[in-house]
């Protein structure tokens, strides 16, 4: 039976998950605070963690990299509100497997939660290697079979047919590559499809994040170690680097390393040896790096972050990523995709989106680029009724991402973003006819599509300004639905009742 660590500060949101994955056949231990959770880790190590990104005690980034310090192979899944896609993109930096949005959804945890214990124990790229000789080479097997069954989607727009032209060029050389971009942009997907174009293609592409190594674990992760070389090493471990021999390693979020482990990788990169920690012996090397960035390789070597001499090493060509909200071409290619993904996941037969949730996915800044798309049209798939994705299924804060976006900026800035919609032909940004700020509708003005969301009549004024009331309670309180109902001194069922009633109106 496979064991579930819950961390998270809401009682009744741990009493809830507890009884539906003891349901569904799971172990489930609870702790409502970062510390108790970093003991239960080290006394029993569960097979998953779900952990809340706001806690009393710490948060989910600098909690995630004391778990990885402790157990680096567990798979952690982060629960946080859809107004905090940001910082989840950047905990997936430090090694999360996956994030999920509130309000929650039991079906999409369950599905995530068995995603990220069966990759934690197959063996699969973005696992480190094992820790002896044979297990190793099972990994290397299974590495080379992976490799032949990958599947791509590359986008319809200027920018990536740019790219792939690029691509075309430096496949068949052995050319070092850094791709740059923000976090989620695709870049992994680049390097394998470079992988997969090359002569390199039937030898193994190792995943390598980076940013989820931990300044101790970084050089024996990367270059091996000889048993009893230090305190715990009690096998002979072979490194992704040795690993890879003859294919291809990605390096992810290469400005992470530290200089100590830097220095020993532009040793790697120059003379194509490896020596394993606590070695007398070199390997030989014939690998291919790509490196990718979520910032630009030289402002971070200008500053000293980064090798200038490791800098020139990699740069031997170099692609840039645009982000997802500057390829508008691009997002319902992908969307199509990821819904033809979701369906064979969830067992569904999903055809397409509503020509409003179209017009959304257009507009929307996609601040997680392709893997905040992907969560979208995944959970929007689980709770489709019908064989079309309507609004009704997508978060709340994502159809009203303008008006709250607008209602966050500051004095000055707003009257800059007013003037620049009004100038594109939309006035202030709203849903469900909210006014503009000199109190007229802004209906009349926006797109005649997107009009169909506003359902603006006098009887719901009321509806529309209590849910603005209690989705500004939610945000306060990180979306723990108690602490909202303190907020605003009302009954936990007296919340839900009102939610439900926003619920049956939308469905009208």
């Amino acid at each position: 039976m496979n064991k579930i660590l819950i961390i998270d500060d809401d009682m009744d949101m741990c009493l809830l998950l507890e009884r539906f994955f003891t349901r569904n056949q799971f172990q489930v231990k609870i702790t409502h605070s970062g510390k108790k959770g970093l003991e239960e880790l080290e006394k029993n190590p569960p097979d998953a963690i779900l952990c809340d990104f706001r806690l009393g005690d710490t948060d989910g980034k600098e909690l995630l990299i004391q778990i990885k310090q402790i157990n680096p192979d567990v798979p952690v899944i982060i629960i946080t509100g859809y107004s905090e896609i940001k910082m989840a993109v950047e905990v997936m930096k430090h090694g999360a497997f996956d994030y999920v949005t509130k309000p929650l959804f039991p079906e999409e945890i369950l599905i995530t939660i068995k995603s990220a214990i069966a990759s934690a124990g197959s063996g699969g790229t973005a696992t480190m290697p094992a820790n002896d000789g044979t297990a190793a080479k099972k990994m290397l097997t299974a590495l080379r079979k992976d490799s032949k069954n990958q599947q791509y989607i590359f986008g319809d727009s200027k920018e990536f047919k740019d790219i792939l032209r690029q691509m075309d060029l430096v496949a068949p050389t052995n050319y070092s590559v850094i791709i740059s971009g923000e976090s989620g942009s695709g870049k992994e997907a680049i390097a394998q499809e470079i992988h997969a174009r090359s002569k390199r293609s039937t030898a193994p592409f190792i995943a390598i994040d980076c940013g989820a190594l931990s300044k101790e674990l970084a050089a024996s992760e990367l270059f091996g170690h000889e048993k009893g070389s230090f305190t715990g090493a009690m096998n002979q471990k072979i490194g992704s680097l040795e690993l890879a021999n003859g294919g291809t390693v990605f390096l992810d979020e290469i400005a992470n390393l530290s200089y100590d482990v830097q220095v020993s990788l532009l040793r790697v990169v120059q003379e194509r040896k490896l020596r394993r920690v606590g070695g007398n012996k070199d390997i030989d090397l014939d690998i291919r790096i790509i490196v990718a960035s979520n910032e630009q390789l030289w402002d971070a070597a200008k500053i000293g972050r980064f090798r200038e001499d490791l800098y020139y090493r990699f740069n031997e060509f170099s692609i840039n990523v645009p982000p997802l909200r500057q390829r508008k071409d691009d997002i319902l290619t992908f969307a199509h995709f990821f819904l033809d993904k979701s369906n064979q996941e969830l067992d569904k037969q999903v055809k397409g989106f509503t020509p409003e949730v179209e017009q959304i996915f257009r507009y929307y800044k996609w601040p997680g680029n392709l893997r905040e798309l992907k969560n979208v049209v995944k959970r929007s798939a689980l709770l489709a009724d019908g064989e079309i994705i309507d609004v009704r299924a997508l978060p709340f804060e994502l159809v009203n991402h303008n008006r709250l976006a607008f209602d966050s900026l500051p004095e000055e800035e707003m009257k800059t973003t007013l003037a620049e919609s009004n100038n594109n032909g939309w006035s202030t940004p709203s849903y469900n006819g909210i006014s503009s700020s000199d109190g007229s509708s802004s209906v009349a003005s926006q797109p005649e599509e997107f009009n169909k969301l506003n359902k603006y009549t006098l009887k719901t004024v009321s509806i529309d300004a209590e849910y603005e009331m209690i989705l500004e309670a939610l945000k306060k309180a990180n979306f723990n639905k108690s602490k909202a109902a303190k907020l605003l001194n009302v009954d936990r069922k007296t919340l839900y009742n009102k939610m439900k009633q926003y619920n049956q109106f939308n469905e009208q």
